[in-house]
């Protein structure tokens, strides 16, 4: 299958992270459209040049296309990146399939995994393509990066994963800026795996932080969750060097240390003795790792892969556990033999 010479692309999804990702390409002079599903919202960043709601303070290049309609931002886009929430991402790419040229390079940059199939992102795109008489190249972008601190232009790096190394390059490409450092790699289970589970982990190094456990504490999740990653990585296939890099440690770090991560503000509150439903009514965009926690839970369940920190999160948001005793049932576990 060709590669296709990238002159125009979509990214599909007008949060923070859409937003700063399309900021990033329309400054360095490529052609983008970025999409919202909210008209109201497009009209208003149309308006102020600005993603008020999800990325105040940084404006919007003149270049940057904005819209509304689906059609009009992938028509005769050679690249598409998709950056809406896990639990629509089906319905969206749905949306987007029938409008993607042949050999088109649709990158996933989405960190969660479907809660009914248990399909990373790629798999969603995949399954809904079967039917396709097209053939397009499928990847993911992750990495630690934090959408406000990409759009101030701080030195930030992630991976870009295609099963097609030449896919992959062409998009490292693509993205490659004096501040945006792309790697390449052909692991995109491995990339998307440890997108989706650090978020869970961070969750609970939040509410290790809520409950005032120090800094031991957390380098133990943050430790003992790369080794749950790992385990659930390798089960399904990829390769375990991943979880070394920047997609595994460094996002799961990032995610688990930063005070911008949405999962681990969640973990914090719970942590604190909030109840769920009233810290995410606070909140204004989507901590992946809430619905993910359900997702990779049934799969570990599925795969017979050993994961209690993923247990005792999955208990602590879905059965109404308490913090501290969730963190005394870990650590009052069988001693083991280190695995990392």
């Amino acid at each position: 299958m060709i590669i296709p010479q990238i002159k125009k692309t979509a990214v599909i999804g007008a949060g923070s992270w859409g937003t700063s990702l399309a900021v990033l390409l329309a400054k360095k002079g490529e052609q983008v459209c970025l999409w919202g599903h909210e008209p109201e919202h497009i009209d208003r960043l149309k308006k102020d040049r600005e993603n008020k709601m999800f990325l105040p303070g940084f404006s919007l290049p003149a270049a940057l296309s904005l819209t509304s309609d689906i059609q009009e931002a992938v028509k005769d886009a050679q690249c598409v990146v998709m950056v809406v929430p896990s639990h629509v991402y089906r319905g969206v790419y749905k949306a987007v399939l029938p409008l993607l040229v042949d050999s088109a390079l649709v990158v996933s940059a989405v960190k969660g995994i479907e809660i009914g199939t248990r399909m990373t992102m790629n798999e969603v795109m995949v399954d809904e393509s079967k039917q396709s008489h097209h053939k397009y190249h499928y990847g993911a972008l992750s990495g630690p990066s934090f959408a406000k601190e990409v759009a101030a232009g701080q030195p930030t790096a992630v991976t870009v994963a295609f099963k097609n190394e030449k896919a992959a390059i062409a998009v490292q490409k693509l993205f490659s800026t004096e501040h945006f450092r792309t790697y390449s790699s052909v692991d995109v289970v491995g990339l998307e795996i440890s997108g989706a589970m650090k978020n869970i982990i961070a969750i609970a190094a939040g509410i290790s932080d809520g409950l005032g456990y120090g800094l031991n504490t957390r380098a133990a999740l943050i430790t003992r969750g790369l080794a749950e990653i790992s385990r659930m990585g390798v089960a399904l296939g990829a390769d375990k060097a991943t979880f070394a890099g920047l997609g595994g440690m460094g996002d799961l770090v990032l995610t688990c240390t930063g005070d911008l991560s949405r999962n681990r503000t969640v973990g914090l509150a719970l942590g604190a003795g909030k109840k769920l439903d009233a810290i995410l009514a606070e909140m204004t965009m989507v901590a992946e790792g809430v619905k993910t926690t359900k997702s990779c839970y049934n799969l570990a369940k599925k795969l017979d892969v050993d994961m209690p920190i993923l247990d005792q999160v999955y208990q602590v948001i879905y059965e109404n556990k308490e913090c501290r005793a969730a963190v005394n049932d870990l650590f009052g576990r069988d001693l083991k033999k280190e695995d990392c």
